[in-house]
């Protein structure tokens, strides 16, 4: 794991107080490994997963270290979350721009549907999971799984603790949805953890 990224942000605009600065510190400490396996189990790669999660705590605390501490884990989540959706945007069209340019190199002349052979950027990438067991592995390819929504309030409403409200907020919906999302992503983790063992 890289040193978290809290001793950069002095460099920012404004200087914040000792106090602030040791409280952000601690923070940005304390989630930077959970966030690291989150965006990795967002993307499927360590390596980008470091560049999003680096990515990740400059912009929060440019933006947010000003806020009340007891609001940065909602906030540090949803600039993550905004993040992940940011790199699988930047590859679905990178995607499908080396897509056209791979069927057209080299078949002038032909009648070739460009985009009929791109890949979907959509689909996941296969996990490259550094598991410390069967059931590490088996939990790690469930929530792979899963949807993304659903994944996102399993891992901040079990993984990071965060109340119904603040996950509400962290993933920009209504409590209601966060409820709704955290039990469909239990129902699915549990028939798959069970067929694993059964």
């Amino acid at each position: 794991m890289t040193p978290t990224l809290a001793m950069h942000w002095m460099d920012s605009d404004r200087p914040a107080t000792s106090r602030n600065h040791d409280a952000l510190d601690a923070f940005l400490r304390g989630i930077e490994r959970r966030a690291l396996r989150m965006a990795e189990f967002a993307v499927g790669s360590r390596d980008d997963a470091l560049d999003i999660v680096q990515d990740c705590m400059l912009t929060f605390v440019r933006n947010y270290r000003d806020k009340p501490a007891a609001d940065w884990a909602p906030l540090f989540h949803r600039v993550l979350d905004s993040r992940v959706l940011d790199f699988h945007r930047r590859h679905q069209v990178r995607s499908r721009w080396f897509g056209w340019i791979d069927r057209l190199v080299g078949r002038e002349g032909e009648d070739v549907d460009a985009l009929a052979d791109v890949a979907d950027a959509q689909v996941a990438q296969p996990w490259q999971a550094v598991a410390d067991g069967e059931t590490a592995a088996a939990l790690e390819s469930a929530l792979r799984a899963l949807p993304h929504r659903q994944r996102q309030a399993f891992l901040l409403r079990i993984w990071e603790g965060l109340d119904v409200a603040d996950t509400a907020r962290a993933m920009a919906c209504s409590e209601g949805s966060v409820k709704t999302h955290l039990s469909r992503a239990m129902g699915a983790l549990r028939a798959r953890l069970e067929h694993h063992h059964g």
